[in-house]
Protein backbone atom coordinates (compact mmCIF):
# COMPACT_ATOMS: atom_id res chain seq x y z
CA UNK A 1 0.00 0.00 0.00
CA UNK A 2 3.18 2.44 0.75
CA UNK A 3 4.16 1.55 -2.70
CA UNK A 4 1.10 2.20 -4.04
CA UNK A 5 0.47 5.81 -2.44
CA UNK A 6 4.32 6.42 -3.78
CA UNK A 7 3.54 6.01 -7.35
CA UNK A 8 0.42 8.31 -7.18
CA UNK A 9 2.54 11.15 -5.48
CA UNK A 10 5.24 10.82 -7.45
CA UNK A 11 3.54 10.83 -10.48
CA UNK A 12 1.20 13.59 -9.83
CA UNK A 13 3.66 15.82 -8.22
CA UNK A 14 6.30 14.90 -11.80
CA UNK A 15 3.09 15.73 -13.97
CA UNK A 16 2.30 18.56 -12.38
CA UNK A 17 6.31 20.19 -12.42
CA UNK A 18 6.26 18.84 -16.14
CA UNK A 19 3.10 20.60 -17.05
CA UNK A 20 4.51 23.91 -15.69
CA UNK A 21 8.04 24.26 -17.04
CA UNK A 22 7.76 22.02 -19.77
CA UNK A 23 4.06 21.84 -21.39
CA UNK A 24 3.24 25.47 -20.95
CA UNK A 25 6.79 27.08 -22.04
CA UNK A 26 6.87 24.24 -25.40
CA UNK A 27 2.58 25.80 -25.73
CA UNK A 28 3.68 29.71 -25.52
CA UNK A 29 7.34 28.77 -27.74
CA UNK A 30 5.07 27.52 -30.14
CA UNK A 31 2.86 30.06 -30.63
CA UNK A 32 5.68 32.78 -31.10
CA UNK A 33 8.18 32.94 -33.77
CA UNK A 34 10.99 30.86 -32.79
CA UNK A 35 8.83 27.71 -32.45
CA UNK A 36 11.12 25.99 -30.23
CA UNK A 37 9.87 22.28 -29.66
CA UNK A 38 11.07 20.32 -26.47
CA UNK A 39 13.76 17.31 -27.54
CA UNK A 40 11.57 14.81 -26.65
CA UNK A 41 9.68 15.58 -29.42
CA UNK A 42 12.49 16.60 -31.72
CA UNK A 43 13.20 12.38 -30.75
CA UNK A 44 9.99 11.60 -32.18
CA UNK A 45 9.93 13.83 -35.33
CA UNK A 46 13.85 12.68 -35.89
CA UNK A 47 13.45 9.08 -34.68
CA UNK A 48 9.61 8.01 -36.31
CA UNK A 49 9.03 10.72 -39.35
CA UNK A 50 6.18 12.44 -37.13
CA UNK A 51 5.36 15.38 -38.79
CA UNK A 52 3.72 18.07 -36.19
CA UNK A 53 1.31 19.92 -39.18
CA UNK A 54 -0.25 16.52 -39.49
CA UNK A 55 -1.49 15.51 -35.80
CA UNK A 56 -2.32 17.89 -32.91
CA UNK A 57 0.72 19.27 -31.13
CA UNK A 58 -0.41 20.25 -27.68
CA UNK A 59 -2.29 16.81 -27.82
CA UNK A 60 1.35 15.05 -27.91
CA UNK A 61 2.73 17.57 -25.86
CA UNK A 62 0.32 16.16 -23.01
CA UNK A 63 1.30 12.69 -23.96
CA UNK A 64 4.76 13.28 -23.73
CA UNK A 65 4.06 14.96 -20.40
CA UNK A 66 2.46 11.67 -18.98
CA UNK A 67 4.67 9.70 -20.65
CA UNK A 68 7.81 11.28 -19.31
CA UNK A 69 6.09 11.42 -15.74
CA UNK A 70 5.38 7.82 -15.90
CA UNK A 71 9.06 7.20 -16.80
CA UNK A 72 10.42 8.89 -13.56
CA UNK A 73 7.77 7.41 -11.68
CA UNK A 74 8.26 3.70 -12.52
CA UNK A 75 12.50 4.97 -11.82
CA UNK A 76 11.68 6.08 -8.60
CA UNK A 77 9.09 3.53 -7.33
CA UNK A 78 11.26 0.50 -7.94
CA UNK A 79 14.19 2.55 -6.42
CA UNK A 80 12.57 2.75 -3.41
CA UNK A 81 12.08 -0.88 -3.63
CA UNK A 82 16.06 -1.54 -3.67
CA UNK A 83 18.19 -1.51 0.14
CA UNK A 84 21.07 -0.61 -0.64
CA UNK A 85 22.07 3.05 -1.84
CA UNK A 86 24.81 1.47 -4.44
CA UNK A 87 22.14 -0.67 -6.01
CA UNK A 88 19.49 2.11 -6.34
CA UNK A 89 22.42 4.56 -8.24
CA UNK A 90 23.83 1.11 -10.37
CA UNK A 91 19.68 0.39 -11.18
CA UNK A 92 19.49 3.92 -12.83
CA UNK A 93 22.30 3.90 -14.49
CA UNK A 94 21.51 0.78 -16.36
CA UNK A 95 17.61 0.77 -16.89
CA UNK A 96 16.94 4.89 -17.10
CA UNK A 97 17.53 4.76 -20.94
CA UNK A 98 16.01 1.82 -21.84
CA UNK A 99 12.76 2.95 -20.26
CA UNK A 100 12.69 6.13 -21.67
CA UNK A 101 13.62 4.49 -25.53
CA UNK A 102 10.75 1.77 -24.94
CA UNK A 103 8.32 4.68 -23.64
CA UNK A 104 8.86 6.79 -26.77
CA UNK A 105 8.95 4.14 -29.02
CA UNK A 106 5.52 3.18 -28.18
CA UNK A 107 4.52 6.77 -28.45
CA UNK A 108 6.35 7.44 -32.02
CA UNK A 109 5.00 4.00 -33.71
CA UNK A 110 1.24 5.11 -32.30
CA UNK A 111 2.12 8.71 -33.45
CA UNK A 112 3.19 7.25 -37.12
CA UNK A 113 -0.16 4.42 -37.47
CA UNK A 114 -2.13 7.78 -37.10
CA UNK A 115 -0.60 9.82 -39.51
CA UNK A 116 -0.36 6.74 -42.17
CA UNK A 117 -4.43 6.23 -41.04
CA UNK A 118 -5.23 9.58 -41.72
CA UNK A 119 -3.53 10.13 -45.05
Amino acid sequence: MEQLILFFLTFVVVFIGYEIFVVNRAKKNYKSKDKKIPIEIKYLIKKYGIDIKKINYFQLLQVVAIVSSLDITIIVTIMSLINKFIFKILFVVIFIIPIILISYSIVGKKYRKKMIKDE
